[in-house]
């Protein structure tokens, strides 16, 4: 897609990640039969979205620090080095590499960093509109989901249970809910 006219009310501009509007958050696979859901409460990042929406770029961070499961016996043991090892590895970054239309969807491609690793990632992206807020401002808002291996990130304790299985599943997903705040000219 290069014409910004087959997206309805596409604002051209930088975007700052308005944290206490959006939601960073995960799952994953807890002994064999349930997920456990979370988030991080922190976080912040850019979005610029441009004249050619696939030149568009992401940059965001996420403080580690800032887990919540909702249990924090849990999340203590999640910021160990067991898991995030938050005392050498603070943040997690995404930095986008490239943004392409599938259908009336997006995809962006990126470098995702967990404790120091990098590896690519895709993120499936639904535009849900850009328009003004309350403030006289403009807002945008993205939903995203991807899925990525912890152990591909050294995250990689293995909690094996009695007959099979592990506590805590590879596979974690992830689910974005982002609103954007226009930055003034």
């Amino acid at each position: 897609m290069t014409s910004t006219t087959q997206i309805p009310g596409y604002v051209v501009g930088t975007w700052d990640i308005d944290a206490s509007h959006s939601t960073v958050g995960f799952s994953v696979r807890h002994m064999m039969v349930s997920k456990v859901r979370g988030y991080f409460r922190e976080f912040s990042g850019e979005i610029v979205t441009a004249a050619d929406p696939s030149a568009s770029t992401v940059h965001a961070t996420i403080d580690m620090d800032s887990i919540d499961t909702r249990q924090e016996q849990r999340d203590a043991h999640i910021k160990s080095a067991d898991f995030f090892d938050t005392g050498n590895h603070t943040v997690m970054e995404f930095r986008s590499t490239g943004v392409r239309n599938k259908g009336e969807d997006w995809v962006v491609e990126g470098d995702l960093t967990i404790k120091g690793i990098t590896k690519p990632v895709t993120l499936a992206l639904e535009l849900n509109g850009f328009g003004p807020d309350a403030y006289g401002g403009t807002r945008a808002g993205f939903s995203g989901k991807t899925e990525i291996s912890r152990k591909e990130f050294g995250v990689d304790i293995d909690m094996p249970m009695d007959g099979g299985g592990v506590v805590v599943g590879d596979k974690i997903s992830v689910e974005l809910e982002i609103e954007g705040v226009l930055r003034a000219a």
